[in-house]
C-alpha cells in the first residue's frame, strides 16, 4: 500500500480512472437505446429485463471478483470486466432474438460485477487512507463523466449509423479500457497462480459482516438508480425529447462537479453526514421527477440526482473500506457491490413491472421510490448513535 501523502494523483491512478471511463462509456452508451431496440425485436414486456438481468449476473459475479481480487490479483480482475463489454458488443448483432439479447443482458453483466470490486481494491492499495474519500471521488468523476458521454453519443451513434453501430462501437471502447489496464503493475502483495480451485465459493466468502450498514444503505440507494435506467428512457420520450442520454447528460454533468469535493469533505468531517446530505437531496429529485412532466422540469431533477448520488457514492465506498478487514478487501467491496446490483436489479424489475408499458403510471413509481430513501435514513441515524455510545465517534 502506498505511503505516500503528498501527491496521489500519480500514472497509475490517472491511468487506472481512463480505463474506467471508457469502460463506463462502453456498457452506458447503450442504455438509452435499448428499450426501443428490445420493442423491435417484440420484447416490449420485457423492458424491466434490460437492467435487472444486468444486475442479476454482477450480484452473482461479485463473490467471485471479490474472492479472485484477494487471490490472483488486481489487474486480472478488471480486465476480465472490460472483456466481457468487448464480446458482447460483437454478439448483439449476431443474436438478434428477443431469447438471444436477453442472454446477453445476463452475461454482460458480469462486467460490473469485476472490474468496479478490483478498481475499488487497486485505489485502497495505492492511496494512503486519509485521502480515500478524494480518491474515490476522483474516480467516481471519471467513471461518472463515462456515464454522461456514453448516452449522448450512444443516441448519436445510432441515429447517424443504426443500432449494431452502435454495439461495435461499444466494443471499441471496451477493448482499448482492456488494453490500459494490461500495462498496469499489479498490487497484490501475495499474488496466487490461477486454479479452477478459487472458484469454489464458501458462504463465509460471499458476504463481509464488517460492512454491512454500509451495504444495506448502498441497496437502499440504488433502487433508485433502477428506476432512472429503466424508465427514463421512455419517459424522455414522452415528453418529447429526441435525443435519450440529455437525462444522463444533465445528471452526470451535475455529478462530476461535485465528486471531488464531497470526497474530501468525508475524508475530514466522516462518512455519515455526508452521505445523510446526500439522501436528503436525493429524496428532493425523485420528488421534483415524479412531478415534472416537461423538459424543465427533467432537468432540474436530472441535475439534483446528479449532485446527490456525487455526494453519497463517494462517501459510501471510502465507509465500506473504513469498516473492512485490509486482508478481505476485494471481499468487502464485493459485498457493497452485491448490494448495489440487488438495488439496481429490484428497482429495475419492480419498476418495469409496475409500469407495464402505461406511461402514466412512472411519476408515482418515482415518488415511491422515496420510502426506500427514508428508511435508509433512519437506519443510518440510529446506527451512528449506537456506535457513538458503545466506541465513541466513527467515520
Amino acid at each position: 500500500m502506498s505511503n505516500n501523502k503528498g501527491n496521489i494523483y500519480t500514472l497509475p491512478f490517472i491511468l487506472l480512472c481512463l480505463s474506467s471511463m471508457l469502460f463506463s462509456t462502453s456498457f452506458n452508451m447503450l442504455i438509452p437505446e435499448l428499450p426501443d431496440y428490445l420493442s423491435s425485436l417484440g420484447g416490449a414486456e420485457y423492458k424491466g429485463l434490460i437492467i435487472a438481468l444486468f444486475t442479476l449476473t454482477a450480484g452473482i459475479a461479485r463473490p467471485f471478483s471479490g474472492k479472485l481480487t484477494d487471490t490472483v490479483g488486481r489487474v486480472p480482475v478488471m480486465a476480465i470486466g472490460s472483456l466481457v463489454c468487448v464480446i458482447c458488443g460483437i454478439l448483439y448483432p449476431i443474436l438478434s432474438s428477443v431469447s438471444g439479447f436477453l442472454l446477453l443482458r445476463l452475461i454482460h453483466g458480469f462486467s460490473t460485477g469485476f472490474k468496479p470490486t478490483a478498481t475499488a481494491a487497486y485505489i485502497a492499495d495505492i492511496i494512503p487512507q486519509e485521502r480515500w474519500g478524494e480518491a474515490l471521488g476522483m474516480h467516481g468523476l471519471a467513471f461518472s463523466l463515462g456515464m454522461a458521454i456514453g448516452p449522448a453519443i450512444g443516441s448519436s451513434i445510432t441515429q447517424l449509423t443504426s443500432i449494431n453501430g452502435l454495439f461495435y462501437t461499444s466494443s471499441a471502447i471496451a477493448l482499448i479500457s482492456v488494453v490500459i489496464l494490461l500495462n498496469m503493475k499489479e498490487t497484490l502483495t501475495t499474488v496466487k497462480p490461477w486454479s479452477g480451485s478459487l472458484l469454489r465459493i464458501s458462504r463465509h466468502d460471499i458476504i463481509d459482516l464488517r460492512v454491512f450498514p454500509a451495504a444495506l444503505v448502498t441497496l437502499l440507494y440504488y433502487l433508485t438508480y433502477g428506476v432512472i435506467l429503466t424508465l427514463i428512457p421512455d419517459w424522455t420520450g414522452h415528453i418529447g425529447i429526441a435525443n435519450k442520454g440529455l437525462f444522463f447528460v444533465a445528471y452526470t454533468l451535475s455529478s462530476l462537479a461535485v465528486r471531488f469535493l464531497a470526497g474530501r469533505v468525508s475524508d475530514t468531517h466522516g462518512r455519515l453526514p455526508v452521505v445523510k446530505a446526500g439522501l436528503v437531496l436525493l429524496l428532493v429529485a425523485m420528488t421534483v421527477l415524479g412531478f415534472g412532466k416537461n423538459l424543465i422540469w427533467l432537468l432540474s431533477g436530472a441535475a439534483l440526482y446528479g449532485v446527490a448520488t456525487g455526494i453519497i457514492s463517494p462517501a459510501l465506498n471510502a465507509w465500506t473500506i473504513d469498516l473492512s478487514n485490509p486482508s478481505y478487501r476485494g471481499k468487502a467491496l464485493a459485498t457493497m457491490y452485491i448490494a448495489l446490483e440487488a438495488g439496481i436489479g429490484m428497482g429495475a424489475l419492480f419498476s418495469g413491472w409496475i409500469y407495464y408499458d402505461t406511461v402514466a403510471r412512472i411519476p408515482y413509481i418515482m415518488q415511491g421510490t422515496g420510502i426506500g430513501i427514508i428508511i435508509a435514513l433512519i437506519y443510518i441515524t440510529v446506527w451512528e448513535k449506537r456506535k457513538l455510545r458503545d466506541v465513541g465517534p466513527a467515520r
